[in-house]
């Protein structure tokens, strides 16, 4: 079960087994919980479902039926596991856990969280407490005092008699709110039907574990486990990439390496050999001569082939709004320099963007037209010339990837630590040599290890870190970094034309909720991110010891072959070998 979309299939199997094949629930429940697992590919709110209760009763009632049943046997087994003594813990554990939000508990479970009548003192002791306290001190005529206390002794009585056949009070907790939906939350689902959870990079694995999951990991640890994403080298080297696989083999000696990408680490030994190094950048020129005829095609933009290849895609995440406000920085450090000092001080740059907004996605609407009306300013400058191009690829997809990929020199995974699952479009630019800078997020931990330190561009909080800073900004003790303030500034003045950008440099202020920029902790790495661009063009000026570099990255990949990832799934989850052909 890929993500919570398809998950369906839990009701569905347990219907065919009950209803057509006439198995018990006990039967079926067996059966499909060894059938089906769960690969939760991002921790991301949209992605972990929540559904409808009332449409699904409509068109689904006797799945409905089912998940109701799962969903009270799970509350159960939570009961179970932590008892009835701690009522507040259990509440708290089968908020978070149970399946269907906001919707009654089972009455057999309700029962559980009831408050106690308070007990009330009878009127011969209350008159006598009320006397004695009354009497203490002040001096008062008896008959006041008496008076008094009679007259609260009654109005007790009356209460006491209203009360007297009332019931236990019910704990809010076991009632649905009526102003808010009813929900499956299907993700939920997914971990309790399955026999068997993975998140899709090491971090993500241990983000659902330690965060996202946490209670279902405490119940059940040895569903856990990791299965980082792949990709085949078969497309994105052998297919895409024509002019280096022909160089791969040719020094390692065979083609076995498009079905054994493990033979790709042989490369290693001849990554300072400047043979390969010639052929290495000549098979890359050759890829950006592609680019070049792609983006004039696409855009009417003219780029330099001499310029480094600069590669991001899009998504709020992912984090472009950090990657275009670096981009005007560096335009606008540029402006300030004479010639002289802006070649001495930066490497030209062809920066290109691709991707796609959702039809609701304002916030990245916004950002691409940034992105473009940048472009516009900044491609026709005459001062900048080929040093600085930004381009917006139109129509991005898996194609137009085939192209790009191949000619990237830097590629940006910049994406909040913590909140990228795994990522595979940084395994495609690593198979062809492209050297990434990017944050300990998703599998850019992993590729940085593959690949060597040395070899990828760090920057930026790390996960563990995030948590604490989104709070400290709340409460308002983040302090931006002067660039960053100035970078803002310079959009406002309106120096990309009309538009009016308060909306999205506003987005990077205040101090709290989700979906506003500084959510990202964009400002927070802004400055991070600005110096690791400084040791890119320092490296890249270094032709050799960037082209080594680039060896390096596609000596590393192997372990982010889909072959590799596809055998882990069949042995530790599927359990199922493969067949033996002769």
């Amino acid at each position: 079960m890929n993500d919570t979309h398809p998950i369906l299939c839990i009701p569905e199997l347990m219907r065919i087994l009950m209803d057509v094949k006439g198995l018990s629930w006990n039967e079926a429940w067996s059966i499909t919980e060894r059938t089906v697992a769960y690969t939760n590919h991002t921790v991301l709110p949209e992605a972990l479902e929540k559904w409808s209760l009332d449409i699904m009763q409509k068109l689904l009632p006797r799945h409905v039926e089912i998940i109701e049943t799962i969903d009270e046997e799970l509350m159960n087994i939570i009961i179970s596991k932590y008892g009835t003594t701690y009522t507040l813990l259990l509440k708290n554990k089968i908020k978070e856990m149970r399946i269907l939000d906001n919707v009654d508990l089972p009455a057999s479970i309700g029962k559980l969280f009831v408050k106690p009548k308070v007990k009330k003192e009878s009127p011969s002791k209350l008159k006598e407490k009320l006397l004695v306290k009354s009497l203490e001190p002040i001096e008062v005529e008896k008959n006041i005092v008496c008076e008094t206390v009679e007259g609260v002794v009654e109005s007790e009585e009356i209460m006491l008699a209203e009360n007297e056949d009332s019931e236990d009070e019910l704990d809010p907790f076991v009632k649905s709110d009526p102003k808010l939906p009813r929900v499956v939350r299907m993700a939920n689902l997914c971990v309790v039907g399955g026999h068997s959870v993975n998140g899709v990079a090491e971090i993500h694995s241990k983000i659902v574990k330690e965060d996202v999951f946490n209670s279902f990991y405490e119940m059940w640890p040895n569903k856990y486990q990791n299965k980082t994403n792949g990709v085949t080298p078969r497309r994105w080297i052998r297919f895409c990439n024509p002019e280096l696989s022909a160089i791969i083999s040719k020094w390692i000696g065979s083609d076995d390496w498009i079905l054994n990408t493990d033979k790709l680490t042989k490369l290693k030994k001849f990554s300072d050999n400047e043979d390969l190094q010639s052929e290495w950048r000549a098979a890359k020129r050759a890829n950006k001569m592609n680019v070049v005829s792609l983006i004039r095609d696409k855009t009417g933009y003219i780029v330099s082939l001499d310029a480094m290849f600069d590669v991001k895609r899009i998504h709020e995440y992912k984090r472009q709004l950090l990657n275009i406000l670096r981009i005007v920085y560096r335009y606008n450090k540029t402006k300030e320099m004479s010639a002289k000092e802006r070649i001495r001080s930066f490497v030209p740059r062809v920066c290109i963007f691709g991707g796609k907004a959702f039809a609701t996605y304002i916030q990245a609407k916004r950002i691409v037209k940034f992105i473009t009306d940048v472009a516009a300013t900044v491609n026709h400058d005459p001062e900048i010339g080929d040093l600085l191009k930004v381009v917006f690829v139109p129509d991005y997809n898996v194609s137009v990837a085939e192209t790009l990929i191949p000619a990237s020199e830097l590629s940006q995974h910049i994406s909040t630590a913590g909140m990228e699952a795994s990522g595979t479009s940084n395994m495609k630019f690593a198979m062809n040599g492209c050297i990434l800078i990017g944050t300990l997020d998703g599998a850019n931990v992993e590729i940085r290890e593959e690949v060597g330190l040395e070899n990828f561009f760090l920057f930026g909080a790390e996960a563990h870190e995030i948590s604490g800073l989104r709070k400290e900004r709340a409460r308002g003790k983040f302090m931006p970094d002067p660039r960053f303030e100035e970078v803002k500034k310079y959009v406002r003045n309106g120096v990309f034309g009309t538009y009016n950008y308060d909306e999205l440099m506003g987005s990077l202020e205040g101090n709290e909720g989700y979906g506003r920029a500084y959510y990202f902790l964009v400002g927070k790495d802004f400055p991070s991110y600005i110096e690791c661009q400084k040791k890119v063009d320092e490296a890249y000026r270094n032709q050799k010891l960037w082209t080594r570099m680039s060896i390096l990255n596609t000596a590393g990949s192997p372990k982010f072959s889909s072959d590799w990832m596809i055998h882990e799934y069949a042995k530790d989850i599927w359990d199922i070998s493969p067949v033996i052909l002769h």
